[in-house]
């Protein structure tokens, strides 16, 4: 139940939005064989409000978990470093404090008195001075081991602390995800991935692994606007992995990411978009979809749809029926490609 004069979440907004659709919203179809146009999409806007948003946020605790891991583990090695090393000078150390105790530490003075001839005493000031900075260097890299190791470990619980907070981010955004699918009939299927799919080059990252947020600054090939450069990457490697027929990238206008420059909607036949694809444009669909799921982490991408079906990172393959009837709107004469 939602609080009179609160605006409501994202997620809150979208579940409404889906159910008043699910209820018998009427949306006008589009003829087969039109260009898909921005209300062609499929799926209320809060619907791709929550995918894009909780998509984003998905993979950027992802990404920091991937980060923290790599963090711990070159922690746990320099832990395991720095625990050799003390476990070479314990006993080095051991012996410098037994045989302190046995000797009681005679004065330099009592064992210079000694000396029969100048030579003689400072042969033997020598070797004290050696056996004392010997001494005094185990006993401070000793102690200064221990101090690094006891910062490696709270670095190591501090990591795991991250990673915990990160992975329950993730756990958070799919179910974010999968209940706003459930209600456009998110079953999950096994969708279309496949190992053999072309690899494709990997996109620029932050430094830090993450996805950037860019602009629409880039010439967009297959129109008069504009794409981002992760875009324009995406539609270069996918044309590079043989996956020429028509494609068709930014669209001024609507809620999505085609005015963003941020998607593309690859047809499965040669020339515009037609009916329902079969025989050889099916596969080809088919393919495409498989190859951009398999290059998802390598291009940023946020969702795939292909046939009555979504693929989105934190839920795989889901079907997806809150579409129009018509071949645009339900992506079967092409696949749809939306960015991060």
């Amino acid at each position: 139940m939602s609080v009179p004069g609160r605006p409501r979440s994202p997620l809150a907004r979208a579940l409404l939005c889906v159910t008043s659709v699910l209820a018998g919203a009427v949306v006008a179809a589009v003829p087969a064989g039109a260009t898909p146009s921005p209300g062609d999409e499929g799926g209320p806007p809060m619907l791709r409000e929550v995918l894009e948003s909780a998509g984003r946020s998905y993979l950027e605790a992802r990404t920091a978990v991937t980060n923290s891991n790599r963090r711990h583990q070159g922690l746990a090695n320099d832990l395991r470093e720095i625990e050799r090393r003390i476990a070479e000078l314990t006993p080095e150390v051991g012996l410098i404090a037994a045989n302190a105790y046995r000797t009681g530490r005679l004065r330099p003075v009592m064992v210079l008195v000694g000396s029969s001839s100048p030579e003689t005493y400072l042969r033997r000031a020598e070797s004290l001075d050696q056996l004392a900075l010997r001494d005094n260097s185990r006993l401070h890299e000793l102690r200064q081991a221990r101090k690094r190791a006891t910062r490696a470990k709270i670095a190591i619980d501090a990591e795991l602390a991250e990673k915990q907070k990160q992975l329950s981010i993730m756990t958070v955004r799919k179910r974010e995800a999968e209940r706003a699918l459930t209600l456009v009939g998110g079953e999950s299927t096994g969708g279309w991935v496949d190992a053999r799919s072309p690899v494709a080059r990997p996109a620029p990252r932050g430094r830090n692994g993450s996805w950037p947020r860019e602009s629409c600054d880039r010439k967009d090939p297959t129109t008069s606007g504009c794409v981002t450069p992760r875009m324009l990457h995406a539609l270069a490697e996918t044309q590079r992995a043989g996956f020429t027929r028509y494609v068709a990238c930014y669209r001024p206008g609507g809620p999505y990411e085609h005015p963003k420059g941020r998607a593309c909607d690859f047809s499965s036949q040669q020339k515009g978009f037609g009916g329902d694809a079969r025989g050889d444009d099916r596969i080809y669909g088919n393919n495409l979809a498989a190859f951009l799921v398999r290059n998802a982490d390598r291009l940023g991408i946020l969702y795939v749809i292909w046939y009555r079906q979504i693929w989105f990172p934190a839920t795989g393959w889901r079907k997806y029926s809150a579409a129009h009837g018509d071949p645009s709107s339900d992506h079967t004469n092409h696949v749809h490609l939306s960015m991060l």
